[in-house]
Formats: C-alpha cells, structure tokens, sequence
C-alpha cells in the first residue's frame, strides 16, 4: 500500500511540470506542393514521348517558373517499374495555390502564351494518346520538421 501511495506521488510530481497537450505545438511546418503526374509510356513511344516533353511540357514549365508560378520541375524514369506502374513522372513543384481568381488569371496568360484557345488544346492532346496514358495525378506537401 505504501508503494502505491509513493508511486502516486511520483507521478503527480511528473505531470505538474508537463505542458498542457493544448499548448504544444507541432513539430512540422508546411512547405511547398508538389504535384506528380505518373505517366505510362507505351511500347516503342519512348523516344515519341520525351521529343513531346522536351518540346512543349519543358516550355511550359519554364515559362511559368520565369513567371515564378512554379519553384521547379523535373522529370523522372522509373528504372525498373513493376507492371502496371508508371515508366515516367512530370513533377512540379511550388509554393502556394493559387486563389480562384489568381488560376483563371494565369490560364489567361498561359493561352495567350500558347497562341492556342481551350479547345486547340484539347485537340493537341489528343495527338498524345497514342505514345502514353495518364496513370494518376497526385499532390503532396512537404513536411518540414523543426
């Protein structure tokens, strides 16, 4: 009995000194978005592919990185792909997303900038279908711990 009092004891000893769960703070801050786009290139569409990617995806992303709408890009193969995974990821990375308003604004001047309407685009897709399909498109946060 006695050693369950002296265990008591010590234990609101311990917890006196605690901080309240409620002021704790977390230990992550939150950094930049990244989104990935996972893309299954077809057989014998390599080459096809990358000459699409190095043509017009690469101008896109330097046109909006040189309008810091996006802090980088990069491509990825994956080297040894399992079935039904990806063969190659386009990643973009930046710092915030945009208000509604801001995105329409950007879409505005990313069509003027391709000299080519919604629908012109849309058609130019199509032109992409025989070399790969989209296999998802994914968003992450980077975790920044203290």
């Amino acid at each position: 009995m006695r050693n369950m009092g002296l265990a008591a004891a010590m234990l609101l000893a311990a917890t006196s000194f605690a901080t309240p769960a409620a002021a704790q703070r977390s230990a992550a801050r939150y950094g930049n978005y990244t989104d990935v786009s996972a893309i299954h290139v077809l057989p014998g569409q390599w080459e096809n592919y990358l000459d699409f990617v190095k043509t017009s995806w690469v101008k896109q992303q330097e046109w909006a990185k040189h309008k810091g709408y996006i802090v980088g890009y990069s491509v990825v193969a994956a080297t040894y792909p399992r079935e039904g995974e990806p063969n190659l990821l386009l990643i973009t990375e930046y710092k915030d997303i945009p208000s509604q308003a801001e995105a329409e604004r950007r879409q505005n001047e990313y069509v003027s900038m391709m000299k080519m309407d919604e629908h012109q685009m849309d058609s130019a897709a199509v032109t992409r279908a025989p070399m790969r399909t989209l296999g998802s498109q994914e968003q992450y946060q980077e975790i920044l711990l203290k």
